[in-house]
């Protein structure tokens, strides 16, 4: 409630003459009061006073200063009423409740005007334009072509598109990135055990089986270690030239188009479109050019004929960035890339989600490029996942072949739906696994169950969905909601709805400072409830309050359908 919170933050400086930014919180059901705050106890210590008698002291003066009329006369708050009715105060009720609690009751007429702004323009009531004019890049998923997607792709495009959309909330130009390996040790070995195969037609499962078998000849044969090594000095030159004069370098280029045919076919699967790919073969000329530019200038150095970053120096790994061999390593891709982005966007902010294994890998990374180029990292937000399992914590692993691929995981849910409920809605599948990972706080691990997801009950994505189909089926007159006569428990679940709805604006502003999603994920979840629970209390269709409550309805719809649209979840037509 920015109302009460501005008042209290004046009164606060009037009285104490301190700057100081109370938090206000829905109140515990046993004070009757919609929101508190405990100012009085925060203050209590550097007062000298007693929360009690502070609580006191604030009531006091807004009483005696005119309340909420006078702060929106004064414009500390914003007036409820811009039609010419008459003003009144947002707030009801104030007191003072133990140990140092101020409470406050809002008005029934501010609640219900409250609803009709939001009726009347719920896009404008609830925007906003803290990245307005801005240029926000977000990278991620990250690919490697010539690897099949596995669960950790899956998982990273979902929240990458998911936080893309937070910040396109909030007024900015987003520009979505893609970065994969297309040269690299990884080809080589794919490439090393692919060109003694007789492939008819080439698959994406045959190039994954390549890699794995590649991977163990390289780390157990130090024969294919060495062919393989120089298998990857020739794809570089394959790429960089753009050769394609051999069975090697006709093989390379049909692998590439292969994985980016099959990683565009699945990103549309799942609804996530990338504006542009990087592969690391177009930016690692710009990378090694940075790297060597800086290795005069003694922000790198060569060590044993490599060029390195003296990590040590910051308390950090040091990393090789040129190998002996004069081939760029990921770090100095990395460079390139940075720099890319910045020659294409001149981007105000860039959003780099990876695995947490990478953590440290970027801190030298970033450590490296802010000896020469500050203002690009101090633009550059890293943000990491950690391993999504399925229950039992097994352990997956993609170089030894047995992880979970990224269709595996749809596949299971698919299958769960089907069995439950005897339903193929693609569009319930696809909510359910997003929902399942976005519900969670970004960093930690994640442990997916596939029944889960699908449960109709409880925090998942089909219960959000089957909610705002519900409200639907209202809106239509297709039902009419709960026969319950018991007035005083209609009363206060409808008043909890509005309440809940009047959070979401504030929740989304948070969500985008922190590019956390699962705040908005987490809300829409305690507002479905607070649904529910006016559902079950409150008869919608041919009660007295029959045109107020159609409005709420139609509100709490409106919120729930653009949170999921943040989240990349559809709501469909039935359930």
């Amino acid at each position: 409630m920015e109302e009460i919170i501005t008042l209290l933050t004046q009164t606060i400086k009037d009285l104490y003459n301190l700057d100081f930014h109370p938090e206000l919180i829905p109140s515990p059901d046993n004070l009757d009061a919609d929101y508190s705050t405990n100012a009085p106890l925060k203050l209590a210590k550097e007062l000298h006073k007693s929360p009690m008698e502070i609580a006191s002291e604030i009531e006091t003066f807004i009483s005696d200063n005119g309340g909420f009329r006078s702060a929106a006369a004064r414009g500390l708050a914003r007036e409820p009423h811009g039609d010419g009715r008459e003003r009144r105060d947002p707030v009801a009720d104030i007191n003072v409740s133990m140990p140092g609690f101020l409470n406050f009751t809002l008005s029934d007429d501010y609640l219900e005007t409250q609803i009709d702004e939001l009726l009347n323009d719920f896009d404008k009531n609830i925007s906003s334009d803290e990245f307005a004019g801005k240029t926000v890049i977000c990278e991620f998923s990250d690919p490697n072509p010539f690897k099949v997607l596995h669960v950790g792709h899956l998982y990273t495009s979902i929240v990458g598109d998911s936080i893309a959309k937070l910040f396109e909330y909030a007024g900015a130009n987003v520009i979505r990135a893609n970065f994969g390996g297309d040269v690299g040790l990884h080809v080589a070995k794919t490439m090393y055990i692919l060109r003694q195969k007789s492939l008819d037609e080439l698959t994406i499962e045959d190039i994954a089986r390549c890699y794995v078998e590649g991977t163990a000849a390289y780390e157990d044969d130090s024969s294919a270690k060495e062919e393989i090594t120089k298998l990857n000095q020739e794809i570089y030159k394959i790429n960089s030239e753009k050769l394609h004069d051999s069975e090697l370098a006709e093989l390379y280029w049909k692998g590439r188009e292969l994985s980016y045919d099959y990683f565009r076919n699945f990103y549309d699967s799942i609804g996530v479109k990338f504006d542009k790919y990087y592969p690391e073969s177009t930016v690692a000329d710009l990378g090694l050019t940075k790297v060597k530019e800086q290795l005069e200038k003694g922000v790198y150095e060569i060590s044993n004929g490599a060029t390195i970053f003296n990590g040590e120096k910051f308390g950090l790994h040091t990393r090789v960035f040129i190998n002996q061999q004069g081939v760029p390593t990921y770090e100095t891709k990395d460079v390139g890339l940075i720099f890319t982005k910045w020659n294409d966007y001149h981007f105000d902010k860039s959003v780099v989600i990876t695995g947490s294994e990478q953590l440290d890998y970027m801190k030298v990374v970033l450590k490296s490029v802010e000896q020469y180029a500050p203002e690009l990292v101090e633009r550059t937000n890293h943000l990491i996942h950690g391993l999504v399992k399925l229950p039992g914590n097994v352990k997956m692993s993609s170089r030894k072949g047995n992880f979970l691929k990224a269709v595996d995981v749809l596949d299971m849910v698919r299958d769960e739906l089907k069995s439950a409920y005897d339903s193929s809605d693609e569009k319930v599948a696809l909510s359910a696994t997003k929902y399942a990972f976005l519900k969670y706080k970004m960093g930690g691990d994640i442990i997916f169950d596939p029944k889960e997801s699908v449960k109709m009950t409880g925090n998942s994505g089909p219960y959000l969905l089957y909610s705002a189909v519900r409200a639907k089926k209202i809106i239509q007159k297709g039902v009419s909601g709960s026969e319950s006569t018991n007035k005083r428990r209609c009363l206060s679940s409808e008043r909890n709805l509005m309440k809940k709805l009047f959070e979401y604006k504030p929740l989304l502003q948070e969500a985008v400072s922190e590019m956390a999603t699962h705040k908005v994920a987490n809300y829409l979840y305690e507002l479905a409830q607070a649904f529910s629970r006016f559902y079950e209390n409150c008869p919608v269709i041919g009660s007295e309050e029959e045109t107020e409550r159609l409005k709420l309805v139609q509100v709490y719809l409106e919120t729930m359908t653009h949170g999921l649209n943040i989240l990349g979840i559809e709501i469909p037509e039935e359930m």
